[in-house]
């Protein structure tokens, strides 16, 4: 055994048996420390009802490698080999690596941001940018939409982070907005009455807060009225198209004319 840790001593170049016995020793200490402080962070972090199970498996991994880098670094100090110099080494190959990963890094860091400040989770209706669709998943890198006509797109979450987005899911409630036109030949109380006439066909629309229906504005060929119900988010949709189609019915029904722009050309004889 003891020629095993002189030929050992001279390969490393090291001159006495008693600084490699000294390494072994501190190697096995870190090997302990490793393991009882890595217990320790995945029990806090598995404790935490705040960070989402993906992020919790990459801080874990992340709080390993530092801990080892750490334990090399004490253990090499321990050969008598020069540690600032290794230090040194270790920074310049990360800051090499992080430069040719740059945009993964920022995908990376842009995924931590969203699973620790959550402005979305799977299943709620956004938009991001020009797409719009249910959340599927929050990775590290990318985030998954399911867009309305089943169509998957993975979204880097470096863009994520950088554009406005757009959750139709975080409030229960949700105002329905929608204008309509109506020939000036037509009475304003006619108007109001067609359109509150297709709003109390759909039970979906709320009574509370109160549909509202009046004149928006005063347009070249007819006058624009908008009509604003409150449903339930899951709801908006079905509203949204029954609606569009019902007060065409309403408006036919109480013999309102639904007008499109024109003009109309006075010839002088």
């Amino acid at each position: 055994m003891a020629d095993f840790f002189t030929n050992l001593a001279n390969t490393l170049g090291i001159s006495s048996i008693s600084i490699v016995l000294k390494a072994i020793l501190t190697f096995l200490i870190c090997l302990i420390a490793v393991k009882i402080l890595s217990a320790i962070f995945s029990k806090l972090l598995d404790s935490s009802k705040t960070l989402d199970g993906t992020l919790r498996g990459f801080l874990k991994t992340a709080i390993k490698i530092a801990l080892w880098a750490i334990a090399i670094v004490i253990v090499a100090g321990s050969l008598g080999i020069d540690t600032a110099s290794l230090v040194a080494v270790i920074s310049i190959a990360g800051l090499a690596l992080s430069l040719a990963i740059q945009n993964i890094m920022s995908n990376l860091f842009a995924g931590i941001t969203l699973l620790v400040t959550r402005p979305f989770l799977a299943g709620d209706y956004v938009d991001i940018g020009a797409n719009s669709g249910l959340v599927r998943s929050v990775g590290l890198f990318y985030t998954v939409i399911d867009t309305v006509d089943n169509r998957v797109v993975s979204i880097p979450n470096g863009d994520v982070i950088a554009t406005a987005v757009v959750n139709y899911s975080t409030n229960e409630l949700r105002r329905v907005d929608l204008n309509f036109t109506a020939s000036y030949d037509s009475s304003t109380e006619d108007v109001k009455k067609a359109i509150l006439k297709a709003v109390s066909k759909n039970d979906k629309i709320l009574t509370d807060p109160e549909p509202f229906v009046s004149i928006l504005k005063y347009n070249d060929s007819n006058i624009e009225y908008v009509a604003r119900v409150w449903v339930n988010s899951p709801d908006y949709w079905d509203v949204y198209f029954f609606l569009n189609e019902e007060v065409r019915e309403a408006f036919a029904e109480s013999g309102v004319k639904m007008t499109y722009p024109h003009i109309n050309v006075h010839m002088d004889k």
